[in-house]
């Protein structure tokens, strides 16, 4: 089970899964630690909706840090989306010569026998312009490897992203906790 309000999330980790793991979506709107460490944010949301709903469940978040902007809008990046969107976040960067950025995301999963956190990474930079027509938020401005992540097809990023790490060290950790091989 993959608790999220946010739908799109809950679509990616589906689309990682490929069907080989029955992905249920609970729309569960989870208190946010305020916290600069996202696995930290992730831990506590995953304690509060087990505390909900009593099943095993993953719950994720993600920070998007931009080197010139000293880290800025880190782990308050849905905030700043909400705010000042990509535009803004486009503004800040305008003259800006450091176009360094990456994505962090920490997937906690939670059952009876406590929480434990993954995390993943991507490094990429921030165009000048938005492009792309997948994905979300932050997606069309920041390119990764010649593309932003709004220009690679669901599959493909499911495979690549800051989510897909991260889900690939929960997966590989509870194949092997279940005794199967990834």
């Amino acid at each position: 089970m993959v608790v999220t309000s946010n739908p799109h999330k809950a679509h990616e980790v589906a689309a990682f899964f490929a069907g080989k793991v029955d992905v249920t979506h609970v729309a569960l709107a989870c208190p946010e630690l305020r916290n600069d460490d996202v696995g930290e944010i992730a831990r506590e949301k995953a304690r509060y909706a087990y505390g909900q709903l009593a099943e095993p469940l993953i719950v994720d978040d993600t920070a998007f840090e931009i080197d010139a902007l000293a880290g800025f809008p880190g782990p308050y990046a849905a905030y700043v989306l909400d705010t000042i969107g990509n535009a803004g976040i486009l503004r800040l960067m305008d003259g800006v010569a450091d176009r360094s950025a990456s994505f962090t995301t920490a997937i906690a999963f939670a059952d009876a026998d406590g929480i434990r956190v993954f995390t993943g990474t991507i490094y990429g930079t921030i165009t000048a312009a938005p492009r792309g027509r997948e994905g979300f938020g932050y997606d069309p401005i920041f390119e990764y490897e010649g593309k932003t992540l709004a220009e690679i097809p669901l599959a493909e990023k499911s495979r690549i992203s800051h989510r897909a790490k991260a889900l690939t060290a929960f997966r590989d950790w509870f194949m092997e906790r279940n005794g199967t091989t990834p």
